[in-house]
């Protein structure tokens, strides 16, 4: 299974350019170019060593293809999969030397955003009885966000913001420089415009309350206890999306579901998750 909504590779591409450019330094890949002949030829696998949700094998893919532009590769196992410890994700042929070179850079991408996936499946599932959904945060790797997001998706979450430039969310800080609620909400709906909904954080019911008398699209309720959480859906009565934020864990998060909230926004997704174990089995095929 293939997400139809992977980015474009022009979107990341440089991003593999600058990881390649990090390990090649300036002399190359000094192992490889002294130990494998030019020209030779050679078939690796990639492998899963541990079970998790596939997430970043075409970008994997592509790093090695930055350095082989002609390299063949079959996918058995691609994005969106749950692969099993010992499966083969996909086979690829070309360039001995581009394939080890490659290795590391094409493996931490993959195991990474193979995490991120993992991670979001599992509380996903936790949730799966109720109506919310989880998303992630901006608390990602700076520079990964465009993969870190699309692994979240690949593992059954939403995205929350992309960046400071497509939604408008007033946190605390934005009130206390504006003076209060009010002037924040109102400066925010001047410059929104009809094109973009205003979400604002809160840490208590009577500030919720005034959200929802100012009309504001979503609200976070900044790390609510449960009883606050289900007085909070009861209050708002489905005049604001409410996202709930803070101590989400694949333990707490269905009694937090359970509240009626509509989000459940975790920043560890991005931030904390585990790598997936996967590796690069390799055999020589001819020499040059």
């Amino acid at each position: 299974m293939t997400d139809p909504r992977h980015p474009r590779r022009l979107l990341y591409e440089g991003l593999l350019r600058r990881a390649l450019l990090e390990d090649l330094g300036g002399a190359g890949d000094l192992t490889t170019d002294a130990i494998v002949p030019e020209g030779a030829r050679a078939e690796a696998s990639f492998v899963a060593r541990g079970e998790g949700r596939i997430a970043g094998l075409r970008v994997a893919i592509d790093a090695l293809r930055l350095l082989d532009p002609t390299l063949d590769a079959r996918i058995e196992h691609g994005d969106g999969a749950d692969a099993s410890a010992g499966a083969r994700l996909a086979a690829v042929a070309g360039d001995a030397r581009a394939i080890l070179t490659g290795e590391r850079v094409a493996l931490n991408f993959l195991g990474r955003l193979s995490g991120i996936a993992t991670a979001t499946r599992e509380i996903v599932r936790a949730i799966a009885e109720h109506p919310a959904k989880v998303a992630d945060t901006r608390k990602t790797t700076p520079g990964l966000r465009l993969l870190e997001k699309y692994a979240v998706r690949v593992g059954g979450g939403a995205n929350h913001r992309f960046g400071l430039d497509d939604a408008l969310l007033i946190k605390d800080n934005h009130v206390a420089a504006a003076g209060g609620v009010r002037p924040a909400v109102e400066r925010a709906r001047t410059a929104a415009g009809h094109t973009l909904r205003i979400e604002l954080e809160v840490d208590s019911l009577a500030q919720l309350d005034e959200a929802i008398a100012l009309g504001v699209d979503l609200v976070l309720l900044d790390n609510f206890s449960l009883r606050d959480l289900a007085a909070a859906v009861r209050r708002t009565g489905g005049r604001a999306v409410l996202e709930a934020s803070g101590g989400i864990t694949l333990q707490t998060a269905p009694a937090i579901a359970a509240t009626g909230v509509d989000l459940l926004s975790a920043g560890w997704l991005t931030h904390s998750a585990p790598a997936l174990d996967v590796a690069l089995e390799f055999e020589v095929r001819s020499g040059g």
